[in-house]
């Protein structure tokens, strides 16, 4: 069946791995900055758009991820580690508030920057 064989567990060990790894980032992140802003979700968004992109960059020139190993890093791990639920449901609270100027920073720059990182992945993998 779907669940069954080497690449559902391998999703689902990234998954793991991804999730803690976020938690851990995210906290880490909100600690040292302002409480006013969640910058922890920015940052492993931020993060995780960059290490896709290289993923996805080096994948796409040399074809080192087989089929495992691209469920596992990108199904699993870097989808467990971004959080665009949680952009989405701290948005919404920012915007519920009426904090309309930090929802619109949030949105755009995780957005915009996200891009950029992405495109800066896929770069970097190419020169390698």
């Amino acid at each position: 069946g779907i669940l069954t064989g080497v690449i559902p567990l391998s999703i689902a060990i990234g998954g793991a791995i991804g999730s803690l790894s976020r938690y851990l980032l995210a906290g880490a992140v909100h600690r040292l900055t302002s409480p006013y802003f969640p910058y922890g979700t920015f940052v492993v968004n931020v993060l995780g758009c960059l290490v896709f992109g290289a993923l996805f960059g080096l994948s796409e020139q040399r074809f080192v991820l087989g089929p495992t190993a691209r469920a596992f890093l990108l199904i699993g791990l870097l989808g467990g580690f971004t959080t665009f639920s949680s952009f989405t449901f701290e948005t919404f609270q920012m915007l519920r508030d009426g904090e309309l100027a930090l929802a619109a920073l949030n949105v755009t720059g995780q957005v915009a920057l996200g891009l950029v990182a992405f495109w800066a992945g896929v770069a970097v993998a190419r020169l390698a």
